[in-house]
Protein backbone atom coordinates (compact mmCIF):
# COMPACT_ATOMS: atom_id res chain seq x y z
CA UNK A 1 0.00 0.00 0.00
CA UNK A 2 1.12 3.72 -0.82
CA UNK A 3 2.08 5.30 2.12
CA UNK A 4 -0.18 8.46 3.50
CA UNK A 5 1.49 11.96 3.92
CA UNK A 6 1.35 12.96 7.48
CA UNK A 7 0.72 16.76 7.32
CA UNK A 8 -2.50 18.43 8.37
CA UNK A 9 -5.26 18.76 6.25
CA UNK A 10 -6.88 21.62 6.20
CA UNK A 11 -9.57 21.67 3.35
CA UNK A 12 -13.49 22.74 3.14
CA UNK A 13 -14.43 20.98 6.42
CA UNK A 14 -14.02 23.83 8.62
CA UNK A 15 -11.22 21.42 10.83
CA UNK A 16 -13.68 19.48 12.13
CA UNK A 17 -12.24 16.04 10.77
CA UNK A 18 -9.74 15.24 8.46
CA UNK A 19 -10.70 12.64 5.60
CA UNK A 20 -8.95 9.72 4.78
CA UNK A 21 -7.98 10.75 1.00
CA UNK A 22 -8.80 14.23 1.12
CA UNK A 23 -11.91 16.21 0.44
CA UNK A 24 -13.56 18.39 -2.22
CA UNK A 25 -11.97 21.44 -1.85
CA UNK A 26 -14.83 22.90 -3.32
CA UNK A 27 -17.93 21.19 -1.63
CA UNK A 28 -16.33 19.91 0.93
CA UNK A 29 -17.12 16.50 -0.37
CA UNK A 30 -15.15 13.53 0.83
CA UNK A 31 -12.78 11.23 -1.11
CA UNK A 32 -11.50 7.93 -0.22
CA UNK A 33 -8.38 6.15 -1.12
CA UNK A 34 -8.32 3.33 -2.29
CA UNK A 35 -5.44 0.12 -4.11
CA UNK A 36 -3.65 3.26 -4.41
CA UNK A 37 -6.57 4.94 -6.49
CA UNK A 38 -8.91 8.13 -5.08
CA UNK A 39 -12.10 7.88 -6.03
CA UNK A 40 -14.09 10.98 -6.68
CA UNK A 41 -17.79 11.54 -5.68
CA UNK A 42 -19.68 13.33 -8.41
CA UNK A 43 -23.37 13.12 -7.91
CA UNK A 44 -25.23 9.24 -7.41
CA UNK A 45 -21.70 8.57 -9.77
CA UNK A 46 -18.71 6.90 -8.14
CA UNK A 47 -15.26 6.88 -10.70
CA UNK A 48 -13.87 4.28 -10.67
CA UNK A 49 -16.29 1.94 -9.16
CA UNK A 50 -15.22 1.96 -5.57
CA UNK A 51 -17.78 2.80 -3.18
CA UNK A 52 -17.36 5.99 -1.40
CA UNK A 53 -18.69 7.45 2.18
CA UNK A 54 -17.13 10.71 4.30
CA UNK A 55 -15.25 9.10 7.07
CA UNK A 56 -13.85 10.36 9.78
CA UNK A 57 -10.06 9.42 10.62
CA UNK A 58 -7.16 10.45 13.01
CA UNK A 59 -5.28 13.36 11.09
CA UNK A 60 -2.03 12.12 11.53
CA UNK A 61 -3.19 9.64 8.22
CA UNK A 62 -5.11 12.55 6.74
CA UNK A 63 -3.55 12.81 3.13
CA UNK A 64 -5.13 15.69 1.14
CA UNK A 65 -4.55 14.34 -2.81
CA UNK A 66 -7.28 15.55 -4.85
CA UNK A 67 -9.84 17.99 -5.84
CA UNK A 68 -13.08 18.06 -8.06
CA UNK A 69 -12.76 18.74 -11.35
CA UNK A 70 -15.02 21.35 -13.27
CA UNK A 71 -16.15 18.46 -15.78
CA UNK A 72 -17.22 16.30 -12.26
CA UNK A 73 -14.16 14.20 -13.05
CA UNK A 74 -11.03 13.53 -11.02
CA UNK A 75 -7.63 11.33 -12.28
CA UNK A 76 -6.82 9.01 -9.75
CA UNK A 77 -3.29 9.85 -8.26
CA UNK A 78 -0.82 7.24 -6.37
CA UNK A 79 0.94 8.64 -3.39
CA UNK A 80 4.35 8.00 -3.72
CA UNK A 81 6.46 9.90 -0.83
CA UNK A 82 5.30 11.25 2.45
CA UNK A 83 6.61 14.60 4.26
CA UNK A 84 5.37 17.17 1.87
CA UNK A 85 2.51 19.23 1.24
CA UNK A 86 0.83 18.16 -2.02
CA UNK A 87 -2.87 20.48 -1.98
CA UNK A 88 -1.87 22.24 -4.70
CA UNK A 89 -0.14 19.87 -6.71
CA UNK A 90 -3.23 17.63 -6.25
CA UNK A 91 -5.74 20.14 -6.92
CA UNK A 92 -4.20 21.42 -10.12
CA UNK A 93 -3.47 17.96 -11.52
CA UNK A 94 -6.80 16.58 -10.87
CA UNK A 95 -7.47 18.57 -13.65
CA UNK A 96 -5.28 16.44 -16.00
CA UNK A 97 -8.78 14.79 -17.65
CA UNK A 98 -11.44 16.81 -18.32
CA UNK A 99 -14.03 13.72 -18.16
CA UNK A 100 -17.08 14.41 -21.02
CA UNK A 101 -19.71 12.38 -18.28
CA UNK A 102 -23.39 13.24 -17.01
CA UNK A 103 -23.39 12.72 -13.41
CA UNK A 104 -24.33 8.90 -13.94
CA UNK A 105 -23.68 7.97 -17.78
CA UNK A 106 -19.87 7.68 -19.24
CA UNK A 107 -19.96 9.39 -22.56
CA UNK A 108 -20.07 6.89 -25.92
CA UNK A 109 -16.38 5.74 -26.42
CA UNK A 110 -15.02 7.01 -29.86
CA UNK A 111 -13.60 4.69 -32.28
CA UNK A 112 -10.06 5.32 -33.55
CA UNK A 113 -10.00 3.38 -37.23
CA UNK A 114 -6.12 2.45 -37.95
CA UNK A 115 -3.66 5.17 -40.02
CA UNK A 116 -4.47 5.55 -43.34
CA UNK A 117 -1.49 3.85 -45.65
CA UNK A 118 0.28 6.21 -47.35
CA UNK A 119 1.93 5.85 -51.13
CA UNK A 120 5.04 7.37 -49.64
CA UNK A 121 8.88 5.80 -48.03
CA UNK A 122 8.19 7.14 -45.25
CA UNK A 123 5.54 8.75 -42.79
CA UNK A 124 4.94 10.55 -39.64
CA UNK A 125 1.95 12.60 -37.87
CA UNK A 126 3.28 14.67 -34.70
CA UNK A 127 1.52 16.53 -32.38
CA UNK A 128 3.55 19.97 -32.20
CA UNK A 129 2.29 20.80 -28.62
CA UNK A 130 3.82 17.64 -26.86
CA UNK A 131 6.12 16.27 -29.25
CA UNK A 132 4.08 12.95 -29.62
CA UNK A 133 4.37 11.22 -32.57
CA UNK A 134 0.45 10.05 -33.49
CA UNK A 135 1.43 8.28 -36.33
CA UNK A 136 4.61 7.16 -38.69
CA UNK A 137 5.60 4.32 -40.87
CA UNK A 138 9.52 4.31 -41.39
CA UNK A 139 9.49 6.80 -39.77
CA UNK A 140 13.21 7.02 -38.52
CA UNK A 141 14.36 5.51 -42.12
CA UNK A 142 17.50 7.67 -43.52
CA UNK A 143 16.36 8.93 -46.68
CA UNK A 144 17.75 11.79 -48.96
CA UNK A 145 15.61 14.79 -47.51
CA UNK A 146 16.38 17.02 -50.64
CA UNK A 147 15.09 20.76 -50.26
CA UNK A 148 13.40 19.79 -47.06
CA UNK A 149 17.43 20.35 -45.69
CA UNK A 150 16.49 23.96 -46.11
CA UNK A 151 14.24 23.71 -43.11
CA UNK A 152 17.61 23.96 -41.45
CA UNK A 153 19.48 26.07 -43.50
CA UNK A 154 16.61 28.53 -42.43
CA UNK A 155 16.42 27.36 -38.80
CA UNK A 156 20.19 28.26 -38.35
CA UNK A 157 19.43 31.96 -40.42
CA UNK A 158 17.20 32.36 -37.66
CA UNK A 159 18.71 30.97 -34.60
CA UNK A 160 21.90 33.16 -35.48
CA UNK A 161 19.32 36.75 -35.79
CA UNK A 162 18.53 35.66 -32.39
CA UNK A 163 21.39 35.22 -30.91
CA UNK A 164 22.49 38.87 -32.59
CA UNK A 165 25.51 37.25 -34.64
CA UNK A 166 23.81 38.38 -38.26
CA UNK A 167 20.87 41.61 -38.85
CA UNK A 168 17.93 41.03 -40.85
CA UNK A 169 19.19 44.36 -43.05
CA UNK A 170 22.71 42.90 -43.19
CA UNK A 171 23.77 43.04 -46.70
CA UNK A 172 25.04 39.60 -47.94
CA UNK A 173 27.68 39.87 -51.19
CA UNK A 174 26.86 37.21 -53.99
CA UNK A 175 30.09 35.12 -54.63
CA UNK A 176 29.97 33.29 -57.68
CA UNK A 177 30.11 30.01 -55.96
CA UNK A 178 26.32 31.08 -54.90
CA UNK A 179 25.68 32.16 -58.26
CA UNK A 180 26.89 29.29 -60.06
CA UNK A 181 24.37 26.31 -57.89
CA UNK A 182 22.21 24.62 -60.12
CA UNK A 183 18.89 23.83 -59.38
CA UNK A 184 16.06 25.61 -58.02
CA UNK A 185 17.01 29.30 -57.81
CA UNK A 186 16.05 32.49 -56.26
CA UNK A 187 18.20 33.90 -59.28
CA UNK A 188 20.32 36.50 -57.50
CA UNK A 189 23.02 37.62 -59.53
CA UNK A 190 26.78 37.50 -58.88
CA UNK A 191 28.65 40.50 -56.63
CA UNK A 192 25.18 41.98 -56.10
CA UNK A 193 24.16 42.41 -52.23
CA UNK A 194 20.97 40.89 -51.28
CA UNK A 195 19.61 41.63 -47.33
CA UNK A 196 19.26 38.21 -45.09
CA UNK A 197 15.78 39.17 -44.64
CA UNK A 198 15.24 39.03 -48.55
CA UNK A 199 17.63 35.48 -48.92
CA UNK A 200 15.63 34.02 -46.04
CA UNK A 201 12.64 34.32 -48.08
CA UNK A 202 14.14 33.53 -51.57
CA UNK A 203 15.13 29.87 -49.21
CA UNK A 204 11.69 29.88 -47.93
CA UNK A 205 9.07 30.27 -50.75
CA UNK A 206 11.41 30.20 -53.52
CA UNK A 207 13.21 27.18 -52.21
CA UNK A 208 16.35 28.80 -53.76
CA UNK A 209 19.77 27.15 -53.83
CA UNK A 210 21.82 30.01 -54.56
CA UNK A 211 20.24 31.66 -52.02
CA UNK A 212 21.41 28.70 -49.21
CA UNK A 213 24.84 28.81 -49.95
CA UNK A 214 25.17 32.40 -50.04
CA UNK A 215 23.48 32.75 -46.56
CA UNK A 216 25.84 29.98 -45.36
CA UNK A 217 28.54 31.86 -46.31
CA UNK A 218 27.70 34.77 -44.73
CA UNK A 219 27.22 33.09 -41.50
CA UNK A 220 30.29 30.45 -41.77
CA UNK A 221 32.42 31.07 -44.41
CA UNK A 222 31.93 28.23 -46.77
CA UNK A 223 29.62 25.59 -47.26
CA UNK A 224 31.58 22.95 -45.07
CA UNK A 225 31.96 25.21 -42.19
CA UNK A 226 27.87 26.04 -42.43
CA UNK A 227 27.33 22.06 -42.92
CA UNK A 228 28.99 21.32 -39.67
CA UNK A 229 26.69 23.92 -37.90
CA UNK A 230 23.94 22.39 -39.52
CA UNK A 231 24.84 18.72 -37.77
CA UNK A 232 25.67 20.32 -34.73
CA UNK A 233 22.33 21.55 -34.37
CA UNK A 234 21.03 18.31 -35.64
CA UNK A 235 22.23 16.90 -32.68
CA UNK A 236 21.09 19.27 -29.98
CA UNK A 237 17.58 19.21 -31.40
CA UNK A 238 18.36 15.28 -31.21
CA UNK A 239 17.75 14.48 -34.78
CA UNK A 240 19.69 11.67 -34.46
CA UNK A 241 19.15 9.87 -37.84
CA UNK A 242 20.54 13.03 -40.05
CA UNK A 243 23.59 13.87 -41.32
CA UNK A 244 24.03 17.47 -43.37
CA UNK A 245 26.69 17.92 -46.03
CA UNK A 246 25.62 21.30 -47.90
CA UNK A 247 22.57 23.46 -47.27
CA UNK A 248 20.39 22.81 -50.01
CA UNK A 249 19.95 19.09 -50.20
CA UNK A 250 21.51 18.77 -53.72
CA UNK A 251 22.76 14.80 -53.67
CA UNK A 252 25.40 13.39 -52.15
CA UNK A 253 25.31 9.66 -50.13
CA UNK A 254 26.57 11.33 -46.83
CA UNK A 255 23.60 13.75 -46.53
CA UNK A 256 20.43 12.11 -45.29
CA UNK A 257 17.41 12.90 -42.80
CA UNK A 258 14.20 10.90 -41.37
CA UNK A 259 10.62 11.84 -41.31
CA UNK A 260 10.57 11.99 -37.73
CA UNK A 261 14.01 13.92 -37.78
CA UNK A 262 11.99 16.68 -39.67
CA UNK A 263 8.96 16.38 -37.41
CA UNK A 264 11.68 17.74 -35.23
CA UNK A 265 12.94 20.38 -36.60
CA UNK A 266 9.79 21.89 -37.91
CA UNK A 267 8.50 21.72 -34.41
CA UNK A 268 11.52 23.82 -33.18
CA UNK A 269 10.88 26.45 -35.96
CA UNK A 270 7.18 26.78 -35.15
CA UNK A 271 7.83 26.97 -31.36
CA UNK A 272 11.30 29.05 -31.32
CA UNK A 273 10.57 31.72 -33.73
CA UNK A 274 6.74 32.58 -34.66
CA UNK A 275 7.55 36.04 -36.51
CA UNK A 276 9.95 34.08 -38.74
CA UNK A 277 7.58 31.16 -39.07
CA UNK A 278 4.83 33.21 -40.70
CA UNK A 279 7.38 33.16 -43.80
CA UNK A 280 6.35 29.81 -44.46
CA UNK A 281 2.70 30.46 -44.82
CA UNK A 282 3.73 33.20 -47.45
CA UNK A 283 2.31 31.53 -50.89
CA UNK A 284 4.70 33.71 -53.46
CA UNK A 285 7.76 36.09 -53.72
CA UNK A 286 9.27 38.30 -55.79
CA UNK A 287 12.43 39.01 -56.61
CA UNK A 288 14.75 40.04 -59.56
CA UNK A 289 11.77 40.60 -61.44
CA UNK A 290 10.79 37.24 -61.46
CA UNK A 291 7.79 36.21 -59.14
CA UNK A 292 7.69 32.42 -57.84
CA UNK A 293 4.99 30.36 -56.21
CA UNK A 294 5.78 28.54 -52.66
CA UNK A 295 5.67 24.84 -53.77
CA UNK A 296 3.10 24.08 -50.69
CA UNK A 297 -0.06 23.37 -52.74
CA UNK A 298 -1.77 22.79 -49.36
CA UNK A 299 -1.47 26.26 -48.58
CA UNK A 300 -4.07 26.78 -51.52
CA UNK A 301 -6.12 24.39 -50.61
CA UNK A 302 -6.38 24.17 -47.31
CA UNK A 303 -6.73 27.40 -44.88
CA UNK A 304 -5.65 25.92 -41.99
CA UNK A 305 -2.14 25.20 -43.36
CA UNK A 306 0.48 27.44 -42.73
CA UNK A 307 4.09 25.87 -43.77
CA UNK A 308 6.54 24.61 -43.88
CA UNK A 309 8.83 23.25 -46.95
CA UNK A 310 8.72 21.37 -50.02
CA UNK A 311 11.45 19.17 -51.55
CA UNK A 312 12.27 17.37 -55.06
CA UNK A 313 15.40 14.69 -56.33
CA UNK A 314 15.32 11.95 -58.51
CA UNK A 315 16.47 10.01 -55.49
CA UNK A 316 14.26 11.47 -52.55
CA UNK A 317 11.15 11.92 -54.90
CA UNK A 318 8.55 14.15 -53.82
CA UNK A 319 8.89 15.34 -49.80
CA UNK A 320 6.75 17.73 -47.72
CA UNK A 321 6.43 18.93 -44.60
CA UNK A 322 3.44 20.39 -43.69
CA UNK A 323 1.62 22.12 -40.65
CA UNK A 324 -2.10 22.89 -39.86
CA UNK A 325 -3.75 24.20 -36.76
CA UNK A 326 -7.53 23.53 -35.79
CA UNK A 327 -9.39 24.45 -32.23
CA UNK A 328 -5.78 25.19 -30.95
CA UNK A 329 -4.29 21.94 -31.94
CA UNK A 330 -1.38 21.91 -33.74
CA UNK A 331 -0.22 19.01 -36.13
CA UNK A 332 2.58 18.43 -37.97
CA UNK A 333 2.89 15.92 -40.72
CA UNK A 334 5.81 14.88 -42.72
CA UNK A 335 6.57 12.43 -45.86
CA UNK A 336 9.27 11.36 -48.05
CA UNK A 337 9.35 9.78 -51.46
CA UNK A 338 6.24 10.03 -53.35
CA UNK A 339 6.19 10.04 -57.12
CA UNK A 340 4.35 13.62 -58.22
CA UNK A 341 4.27 16.76 -56.76
CA UNK A 342 0.38 16.30 -56.47
CA UNK A 343 0.52 12.89 -54.57
CA UNK A 344 2.83 14.51 -51.94
CA UNK A 345 -0.22 17.32 -51.21
CA UNK A 346 -2.76 14.58 -51.35
CA UNK A 347 -0.60 12.04 -49.01
CA UNK A 348 0.47 14.93 -46.34
CA UNK A 349 -3.73 15.66 -46.45
CA UNK A 350 -4.51 12.95 -45.47
CA UNK A 351 -2.19 12.30 -42.56
CA UNK A 352 -3.56 15.96 -41.25
CA UNK A 353 -6.98 14.94 -41.75
CA UNK A 354 -7.03 11.27 -39.75
CA UNK A 355 -4.74 13.68 -36.60
CA UNK A 356 -7.70 16.50 -36.46
CA UNK A 357 -10.46 13.69 -36.49
CA UNK A 358 -9.51 11.05 -34.23
CA UNK A 359 -7.14 13.01 -31.43
CA UNK A 360 -7.09 15.86 -28.98
CA UNK A 361 -4.68 17.55 -27.62
CA UNK A 362 -5.08 18.64 -24.01
CA UNK A 363 -2.72 21.54 -22.18
CA UNK A 364 -2.32 21.41 -18.71
CA UNK A 365 0.16 23.48 -17.03
CA UNK A 366 2.67 25.83 -18.09
CA UNK A 367 6.43 25.41 -17.36
CA UNK A 368 6.88 27.44 -13.74
CA UNK A 369 3.61 26.76 -12.71
CA UNK A 370 3.25 25.76 -8.68
CA UNK A 371 1.79 22.33 -8.24
CA UNK A 372 3.01 21.92 -4.78
CA UNK A 373 5.50 22.76 -1.53
CA UNK A 374 8.00 20.36 -0.82
CA UNK A 375 9.52 20.50 2.67
CA UNK A 376 13.11 21.29 3.35
CA UNK A 377 15.64 20.36 5.57
CA UNK A 378 18.72 22.52 6.92
CA UNK A 379 17.05 25.72 5.14
CA UNK A 380 16.33 29.02 5.84
CA UNK A 381 13.14 27.89 4.67
CA UNK A 382 10.72 25.05 5.74
CA UNK A 383 9.44 24.56 2.08
CA UNK A 384 10.50 25.16 -1.48
CA UNK A 385 7.54 25.74 -4.27
CA UNK A 386 7.79 22.81 -6.78
CA UNK A 387 6.50 22.73 -10.70
CA UNK A 388 7.00 22.23 -14.03
CA UNK A 389 10.28 22.14 -15.96
CA UNK A 390 8.84 21.70 -19.28
CA UNK A 391 4.48 22.16 -20.21
CA UNK A 392 2.44 19.53 -19.50
CA UNK A 393 0.40 18.43 -22.11
CA UNK A 394 -0.71 15.09 -23.92
CA UNK A 395 -2.29 14.20 -27.30
CA UNK A 396 -4.38 10.80 -27.57
CA UNK A 397 -7.32 9.24 -29.28
CA UNK A 398 -10.29 11.00 -28.60
CA UNK A 399 -12.11 9.58 -25.43
CA UNK A 400 -8.55 8.02 -24.19
CA UNK A 401 -7.81 10.96 -21.59
CA UNK A 402 -10.04 9.40 -18.91
CA UNK A 403 -7.75 6.34 -18.98
CA UNK A 404 -4.84 8.42 -17.68
CA UNK A 405 -3.93 8.54 -13.94
CA UNK A 406 -0.85 10.24 -12.40
CA UNK A 407 1.86 9.78 -9.96
CA UNK A 408 3.99 12.27 -8.20
CA UNK A 409 7.19 11.35 -6.60
CA UNK A 410 9.34 13.61 -4.76
CA UNK A 411 12.82 13.57 -3.05
CA UNK A 412 11.67 13.22 1.00
CA UNK A 413 14.88 14.42 1.68
CA UNK A 414 15.42 17.44 0.20
CA UNK A 415 18.73 19.65 1.99
CA UNK A 416 19.59 22.88 1.61
CA UNK A 417 20.67 24.98 0.11
CA UNK A 418 18.63 24.15 -3.27
CA UNK A 419 18.80 26.20 -6.06
CA UNK A 420 16.06 27.56 -8.20
CA UNK A 421 15.76 25.30 -11.34
CA UNK A 422 17.49 21.91 -9.33
CA UNK A 423 15.08 18.71 -10.13
CA UNK A 424 12.92 17.82 -6.92
CA UNK A 425 10.90 15.33 -8.16
CA UNK A 426 8.58 14.00 -11.03
CA UNK A 427 5.24 13.65 -12.05
CA UNK A 428 4.17 9.83 -14.08
CA UNK A 429 1.22 9.88 -16.63
CA UNK A 430 -0.02 6.65 -16.93
CA UNK A 431 -2.77 4.71 -19.50
CA UNK A 432 -3.54 1.45 -18.57
CA UNK A 433 -0.56 0.82 -15.85
CA UNK A 434 1.99 1.76 -18.65
CA UNK A 435 3.79 4.97 -18.16
CA UNK A 436 3.55 7.39 -21.07
CA UNK A 437 4.56 10.55 -19.86
CA UNK A 438 7.21 11.96 -17.36
CA UNK A 439 8.10 15.32 -16.45
CA UNK A 440 10.43 16.55 -13.87
CA UNK A 441 9.67 18.73 -11.11
CA UNK A 442 11.83 21.45 -10.32
CA UNK A 443 12.21 23.67 -7.54
CA UNK A 444 10.76 27.33 -8.84
CA UNK A 445 12.80 29.47 -6.07
CA UNK A 446 15.42 28.87 -4.37
CA UNK A 447 16.59 27.79 -0.42
CA UNK A 448 19.93 29.23 1.00
CA UNK A 449 21.70 27.07 3.93
CA UNK A 450 19.94 27.54 7.43
CA UNK A 451 21.68 28.35 10.42
CA UNK A 452 23.71 26.15 12.82
CA UNK A 453 20.91 25.50 15.41
CA UNK A 454 18.66 24.58 12.02
CA UNK A 455 21.15 22.27 10.54
CA UNK A 456 22.10 20.60 13.64
CA UNK A 457 18.23 19.90 14.60
CA UNK A 458 17.38 18.85 11.51
CA UNK A 459 20.57 16.66 11.40
CA UNK A 460 18.93 14.86 14.12
CA UNK A 461 15.25 14.94 12.70
CA UNK A 462 16.61 12.98 9.28
CA UNK A 463 18.67 10.66 11.44
CA UNK A 464 15.23 9.25 13.53
CA UNK A 465 13.53 9.88 9.76
CA UNK A 466 15.47 7.63 8.39
CA UNK A 467 15.42 4.95 11.30
CA UNK A 468 11.63 4.96 10.82
CA UNK A 469 11.41 5.47 6.83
Amino acid sequence: MSKFFRQPFSGNNGGRYAVAGGADLLSGQALQVTAHKVVCRTGDFVSQGYSLAPRAVPRRFASPVCSVLPARACLPIRILERRMNITTFAKRLCLLVPLIITPTVWAAEQMTPAAPQLAAKAYVLMDATSGNVLVENNGDQRLAPASLTKLMTAYIATLEIRRGQIGENDPVTISENAWRTGGSRMFIKVGSQVTVSDLLHGIIIQSGNDASVAISEHIAGSEDAFADMMNKTAADLGMTNSHFMNPTGLPNPEHYSSAHDMAILARAIIHEDPAHYAIYSQKEFFWNGIKQPNRNLLLWRDKTVDGLKTGHTDEAGYCMVSSAVRDGMRLIAVVFGTNSEQARAAETQKLLTYGFRFFETQNFYQKGTELAQATVWKGTERQVKAGLAEDLSMTMPKGDMKKLSASMTMNPQLVAPIAKGDVIGKVEVKKDDQVIHTANLIALDGVEEGGIFRRVWDSIRLFFYGLFN
